[in-house]
C-alpha cells in the first residue's frame, strides 16, 4: 500500500533559489533552502521541492528504491530562526528530487504534487524522524 507524505514545512526559498515560476508547479533548477523553524525531521518540504537531512540521504543513497535524485541543496538560517534557536545547529541536507511516476517508482507526485511512496519507500524513511509528517495510506 502507497502511503502519501506531506513534511515540515520549516522554511522555504532562500536567496540563492533559481525557479521558473511562470509555470505551476515552478521549475526549481537550484534550490537554497532558508530555515525559519525546525522540529528535527529528515524530510522536509516548500512547495514543489523536498529536502532530507544526511542521516536520511545515506539510507536513501544505499536502497535500492528508484523515482529519485539526490542533489545539493544550500541550508541557510533566517533572521527568524536565530533568534529563536541561538544554538541550534543545522545537519547537512540534500536535495531529494522526485523522477518517478506512480505505479512504476517508489517515489511519485500525484496530480496535487504531493509525495508518494511505496511500502519499501516508506520503510526506509520511517526508520529517521518523521514527528511533524503527516502520512495517509492510499
Amino acid at each position: 500500500m502507497p502511503y502519501i507524505l506531506e513534511p515540515e514545512v520549516a522554511g522555504g526559498w532562500g536567496k540563492g533559489t533559481i525557479a521558473d515560476t511562470s509555470c505551476h508547479p515552478p521549475v526549481v533548477s537550484k534550490l537554497t533552502y532558508q530555515f525559519d523553524g525546525w522540529s528535527g525531521d529528515d524530510l522536509l518540504t516548500t512547495f514543489p521541492c523536498f529536502i532530507v537531512s544526511s542521516t536520511l540521504a545515506k539510507l536513501l543513497a544505499a536502497s535500492r528504491l528508484s523515482g529519485f535524485e539526490l542533489a545539493s541543496v544550500e541550508a541557510t538560517k533566517s533572521d527568524l530562526f536565530s533568534e529563536l534557536y541561538p544554538e541550534r545547529e543545522l545537519p547537512n541536507f540534500e536535495w531529494l528530487k522526485i523522477t518517478g511516476s506512480i505505479g512504476t517508482a517508489d517515489f511519485a507526485l500525484n496530480q496535487s504534487h504531493r509525495l508518494v511512496v511505496s511500502n519499501a519507500a516508506f520503510a526506509v524513511i520511517s526508520q529517521t524522524n518523521l514527528s511533524q509528517c503527516e502520512v495517509t495510506p492510499c
